[in-house]
């Protein structure tokens, strides 16, 4: 298939950039969602193309193709786009730490009003549940196995 260079350019860039690029099985739709301008058929027939030559490792789920960058398809995109050595994908980044939070955490919360956390139920807090007939004990068939004597 005949891809512009303008679009290959583009689509390699995204990946480089991300590491990582999805593409939903839709030979018809008229451009990539995330790439915009790019068929996504000639998005798909790229990766197919870098696939067959291990530059990426393919999952499909749920009509979606998954398309994760390699090792050898990081080196191949360096020197296909002309990148240093210096530049990785978002993907081999490191995260940047948080900053610590502030205020209380979700375990944390003040006791409620009729509960301690060491000694259980306090105050005059007495449920009173309803007792049957037989103080709890069913002789009829409830469920299986009830007995039916």
């Amino acid at each position: 298939m005949f891809i512009l260079k303008k679009n290959r350019i583009l689509v390699y860039q995204y990946l480089f950039q991300e590491g990582v690029l999805v593409a939903k099985k839709d030979f018809y739709q008229p451009s990539h969602e995330e790439i915009t301008g790019v068929p996504n058929l000639e998005v798909l027939a790229l990766m197919k193309s870098l696939k067959s030559r291990e530059l990426v490792r393919e999952t499909f789920n749920w009509q979606h193709y998954y398309y994760y960058l390699t090792e050898a398809g990081i080196e191949y995109l360096r020197e296909y786009l002309h990148l240093p050595e210096e530049t990785i994908p978002a993907t081999y980044k490191k995260p940047t730490a948080r900053p610590a939070r502030t205020g209380q955490l979700p375990g944390d919360q003040p006791p409620t009003k009729n509960f301690n956390k060491k000694m259980g139920v306090v105050g005059d807090f007495n449920p009173e549940y309803q007792k049957s007939a037989n103080d709890g004990y069913r002789t009829t068939g409830y469920g299986r196995g009830g007995g039916g004597y």
